[in-house]
């Protein structure tokens, strides 16, 4: 079976897509069905006219309504700035397309909440790339959760941190600006964290949040002295309340010194605690109350094959594995639904319950306040 792909979006992420989807058909082979590249699109006639060159699509255009309405493509890949992804994932399914979306899948709760009710009475799949949930980590985690084995849980405590802009001589791009990011390291870095807590632990129910914008002006281009405003957060502190009663602090940040890809949480029940940190990919740290031995203190589970997901990669233990190979999961799980109709995780109605979120945690920003999450919007999916 040929799975025709249409890439809206020529840059890293589109390219990133694409080779997921190769090594997704690489791994798990074609009984999942072959990715075929059919149309790529960008605003850069360069660069669709790379990727068609260099990844083997049929054709380029720099009209990406041209590839939602292309008869042979089953799946809309939108790789977009976030601001496009609404406009976009609509046309497709009105297309009738399959829909593959970079997170987030829209700048506002509402629109999610339509995208997700659009997708489910048109029967696609529909699919977003929070990549991170895919990790075997997280599902090893969810399992020692939902087991019982960490008794009550109590807490999360979760960090996604990177210094990638605190150089204030980086000029401005369009993360800096709300009508085309949304938020700033809210959206980027700690909708990682909420889709990844969301998985495991379940929904939000409340939140209160303290952003802060370090730094408020930057060039508008390199080496420039004119100067623009930055509009969001360069980070952001979230508590938060839990549906299964658990309490929770969420930190994001993009001028973090020394933070390189730190997404970083920890989990605390009643009879124990996990820990785990992207930087250290491979590595679970789990502590148990009732190893009663004199030494007792976090033992470090290393991945393996036993583990969701890694076998595809490897056959022994303790090989790490890396951000591609989250982004092969997501590929592999998303072709799978197309060609076998199998269940999924990171559907619309899940990207727009964090978008809810997110848009709860940028009301109580403005408004100093605690906000519900649940029906934000006054909408239910």
């Amino acid at each position: 079976m040929e799975i025709r792909i249409g890439l809206v979006g020529a840059g890293w992420m589109g390219k990133t897509h694409i080779k997921a989807f190769i090594n997704a058909f690489i791994n798990f082979g074609p009984k999942y069905g072959k990715p075929v590249f059919e149309t790529v699109s960008d605003v850069s006639a360069e660069a669709a006219k790379n990727v068609c060159k260099q990844l083997g699509f049929s054709k380029w255009t720099t009209d990406w309504k041209e590839v939602v309405q292309d008869e042979r493509v089953h799946i809309v890949d939108i790789a977009t700035p976030n601001a496009f992804h609404y406009e976009v994932a609509k046309a497709a399914l009105e297309n009738g397309k399959h829909v593959y979306c970079e997170k987030p899948l829209s700048l506002s709760a509402e629109q999610s909440i339509e995208l997700a009710k659009m997708a489910k009475q048109k029967g696609v799949v529909n699919y977003v790339g929070y990549n991170n949930v895919m990790n075997p980590a997280n599902a090893y985690i969810k399992d020692l959760v939902q087991s019982g084995k960490l008794g009550q849980i109590i807490g999360f405590f979760g960090i996604y941190s990177q210094d990638s802009l605190l150089d204030p001589n980086l000029p401005i791009t369009w993360r800096h600006i709300n009508k085309y990011s949304g938020s700033g390291a809210l959206g980027d870095l700690g909708s990682h964290i909420l889709s990844v807590s969301q998985f495991i632990l379940g929904n939000i129910e409340s939140v209160i949040a303290l952003p802060k914008t370090v730094i408020k002006q930057r060039p508008v281009s390199p080496g420039s002295l004119e100067l623009a405003d930055v509009e969001n957060d360069d980070l952001i502190t979230i508590l938060a309340k839990y549906e299964n009663g658990a309490v929770g602090t969420i930190l994001a940040s993009r001028v973090a010194p020394g933070r390189k890809n730190y997404l970083t949480y920890e989990i605390q029940g009643t009879e124990g605690t996990v820990y785990y940190s992207l930087e250290r990919m491979n590595e679970v740290k789990v502590y148990f109350t009732s190893d009663n031995s004199a030494d007792r203190g976090f033992r470090t589970v290393f991945l393996g094959p036993e583990h969701k997901g890694y076998s595809a990669f490897y056959p022994a233990a303790g090989i790490a594995i890396g951000y591609n190979d989250m982004k092969v999961l997501e590929a592999h799980e998303l072709l799978s639904a197309v060609s076998k109709g199998t269940p999924y995780i990171c559907d619309f109605e899940f990207g727009a319950k964090i978008d809810q979120t997110v848009s709860a945690i940028l009301e109580s920003a403005a408004k100093q306040n605690w906000i519900n999450v649940r029906n934000k919007g006054g909408v239910t999916i």
